[in-house]
């Protein structure tokens, strides 16, 4: 009995696991919340803020790249996407837009931070956190993504 409670466990997990990345793929960003090219923003005046975002912006790595393991990759990448759609969307002229729109890409992030602890990760009652944290995203997400789309012009 415990060997088929096991199995079906295991069968379940795998399921579950498969169907997880899917969904964030099905995710994306927000048009409204897009428009800006931050890596071109900057005044030579000096009056205004100028941003390199080709190397991540703030995101300085001491470690290239390819002397990353697959989890370190995957969630700098995760965080890559993240950093640049949250800069992009706090840039917006309405800052309840600019909020909302930061929002949805930092909860982008968190959804990446946790499929990468589901595909990597050996502990359960952390796994069992990742799964929460994807749903709980996902659904403010939605609920996010909607007022963007109602309220931005």
């Amino acid at each position: 009995m415990k060997t088929k409670y096991l199995v079906t466990a295991f069968a379940a997990s795998c399921l579950s696991l498969a169907a997880l990345p899917v969904a964030s793929q099905e995710m994306s960003y927000p048009e409204k919340c897009k428009g800006m090219d931050i890596a071109k923003m900057g005044t030579s005046s000096g009056g205004g803020m100028k941003m390199d975002m080709s190397s991540g912006g703030d995101m300085k790595m001491d470690m290239p790249m390819d002397q990353m393991g697959d989890y370190q990759k995957a969630t700098m990448e995760g965080m890559k996407s993240m950093h640049d759609d949250m800069m992009q969307g706090m840039m917006q002229k309405d800052p309840d837009v600019a909020f909302v729109c930061g929002m949805i890409a930092h909860h982008m992030g968190a959804i990446a931070m946790s499929e990468a602890e589901l595909k990597y990760g050996d502990n359960k009652a952390a796994k069992d956190m990742a799964k929460k944290v994807i749903a709980a995203q996902k659904k403010e997400i939605a609920y996010m993504t909607k007022w963007v789309e109602k309220e931005a012009k």
